[in-house]
């Protein structure tokens, strides 16, 4: 029998187009292992909503395996050791691992390489990370030119089949996945997540075949919340249930305006991606350092900030649209995609505290919380970033929600409100039809923009 060989897991939890499980499998018995290593995260250990989805990932994935005559090794603890470990009990077996790019993980791969045979392969994203250069050899800082760039490499990698897998005599020891208790239990808030969503590799296949029919309606669809015209992929892709990469063989061909604009979300996740390899504190610092001396209101000093931000957590502004987006993310772990702009732009610009309280905020409730896109998109917002909206362009979110039709999204999350017609419920308090069950605005839109264009002045001058 050939050597056994391991196969580390983490958000590649996938049997498909996986080139780490591929080319382990051609090489002898397999062995698959997650490790869950809270401490190396450190602040971006696995939000609530983010541990859900992984419990129920990492369940189905198990059930895939024993399909196959397999079984799915499950540790607890610090990655090196408990890899390192195994790797010795098995007589030093190789380990096989996709490329990860998180700051935490590229310290543990390095530690792990310099005690283990670790070999690791390009299968989670579109591109290479840092193989697409600038004309004098550089790394791309802005996304246009780094789209183009990407285009001009397309198509991408080939796919990988799912592999024939062989077993190995004896199975080392494992876990038992409810003993980690990453679900919610008291209380258990999950209902309206398990009732919104199916995780596994065979579900992310499924939506993908229904995003078939509606991609070529995107680029106009895309901007309205009140309809289902978004692929619903994203925490799919987060979990690497199913890669960018078959998503675009499954498209290619495609001459839609509505997939041209999809391929190119696709390829910003790649784009935030190697903004944070360039940049590792990416979710933690401003980009732009003068953002430093901005005066947020702080949370943690001010108790009337501590209160907004409550507020605009529990979706309570007074804001329908922001109410409606903040509640849909409470209640699913997703939202859609223009109402986080607007949301994010609430916090930021209208109640001026600092956009990494968002972040961490949408990481412990976002069900695709990816901590490349998510501090690329905080940052976009908040005029900080390597590339980012101006901070003097203050979304108003009262027009954005009567301009991108938001009337029913409204009405399904915010129930206080479902009485009202158009256009009194875009704004009723503007226009005196303020039902007695919902709040008033915590702060007036002219109000708000006055205060975060002082305080940006402010910032200039000093």
């Amino acid at each position: 029998m050939t050597e056994t060989q391991i196969v580390w897991l983490r958000r590649d939890l996938r049997l498909a187009d996986n080139p780490a499980l591929y080319e382990a499998a051609q090489r002898g018995p397999v062995i698959c292992v997650y490790v869950l290593d809270d401490a190396a995260a450190k602040t971006h250990a696995y939000g609530g909503a983010s541990r859900w989805w992984l419990h129920h990932s990492l369940a189905d994935l198990a059930v895939r395996l024993e399909e196959r005559g397999s079984t799915l090794i499950l540790r607890k603890g610090d990655c090196v050791e408990e890899l390192s470990a195994l790797s010795a009990e098995l007589g030093g077996a190789t380990i096989h691992a996709n490329h990860h790019y998180e700051p935490w993980w590229r310290n543990v791969e390095k530690a792990l390489g310099e005690k283990v045979s670790l070999e690791r392969y390009h299968g989670n994203f579109l591109t290479v990370m840092g193989a697409i250069k600038t004309g004098s050899g550089g790394q791309y800082k802005i996304y246009t030119p780094f789209s183009r760039a990407v285009r001009t490499q397309f198509p991408p990698r080939d796919l990988v089949p799912e592999p024939e897998l062989t077993v190995p005599a004896t199975w080392p020891a494992s876990d038992i996945l409810l003993d980690w208790s990453l679900l919610p239990a008291k209380p258990d808030w999950s209902g309206g997540i398990a009732e919104a969503w199916e995780v596994g590799e065979e579900a992310a296949h499924e939506r993908l075949e229904w995003w078939s029919d509606h991609v070529d309606d995107y680029d106009e669809a895309r901007n309205l919340p009140s309809i289902e015209r978004v692929s619903r992929l994203s925490p799919h892709l987060h979990f690497g249930e199913i890669t960018p990469v078959q998503i675009w063989h499954h498209f290619q061909g495609r001459s839609t305006k509505g997939w041209e604009v999809y391929e190119s979300e696709l390829i910003w996740r790649d784009y935030a991606q190697n903004t944070a390899a360039q940049f590792p504190l990416y979710a933690r610092s401003n980009y732009r350092e003068d953002f430093d001396h901005i005066q947020w209101r702080d949370p943690e000093s001010d108790p009337k900030a501590a209160k907004d931000l409550k507020k605009w957590q529990q979706g309570r502004t007074g804001y329908p649209i922001v109410d409606a987006g903040m509640r849909e993310l409470w209640q699913t772990g997703w939202m859609h995609n223009r109402v986080r702009m607007i949301t994010a732009s609430f916090l930021v610009k209208h109640l001026l505290i600092d956009w990494r309280h968002g972040e961490q905020w949408f990481w412990d409730t976002l069900l695709d919380a990816d901590y490349a896109s998510n501090a690329t998109n905080w940052q976009w917002t908040a005029g900080t970033g390597v590339d980012s909206n101006m901070f003097v362009r203050i979304m108003a979110p009262l027009t954005q929600s009567e301009k991108f039709d938001c009337t029913a999204y409204i009405r399904k999350f915010v129930p206080e409100l479902a009485g009202l017609d158009e256009p009194y419920i875009h704004d009723p308090e503007e226009f005196g039809r303020l039902p007695k069950a919902y709040q008033p605005k915590m702060i007036g839109h002219k109000a708000a923009r006055e205060r975060a264009l002082a305080a940006y002045r402010v910032m200039k001058g000093s």
